[in-house]
């Protein structure tokens, strides 16, 4: 089976295709000027973009995995990811406090999905 690399950089690739499978690199959003809110919708945008290119999409999601600097944001996160997710595809989910590498990051999501 091949190996497919999407945007590479000197540590990591965005996103990876193999057997069937995309899984994309933890997701951080770019403006660290936004709330919560605005740092996930900024986040699923992005996985929305990469899902795109690999030929999947958030209805193809298995497994998701969200990191938030403040547990306490997890519910005003949760309004953002409730409205982008497909409620009919659901993926497997975690969702945990952790200090992320840039303190004004306030949450990070990494995904799998299907082909």
């Amino acid at each position: 089976m091949s190996v497919v690399r999407h945007e590479p950089g000197p540590i990591l690739s965005l996103a990876v295709e193999h057997g069937g499978a995309v899984y994309l690199a933890g997701i951080v959003p770019k403006d660290l000027k936004k709330d919560i809110k605005g740092q996930t919708q900024e986040v699923l945008a992005e996985i929305d973009r990469l899902l795109a290119r690999c030929g999947s999409s958030k209805s193809k999601l298995l497994q998701a995995t969200i990191w938030v600097t403040d547990i306490r944001n997890r519910a005003a996160m949760n309004e953002v990811w409730t409205a982008w997710t497909d409620p009919k595809n659901l993926p497997v989910r975690a969702c945990v406090e952790a200090k992320l590498a840039d303190p004004a990051c306030l949450v990070e999501i990494m995904v799998v999905a299907a082909k």
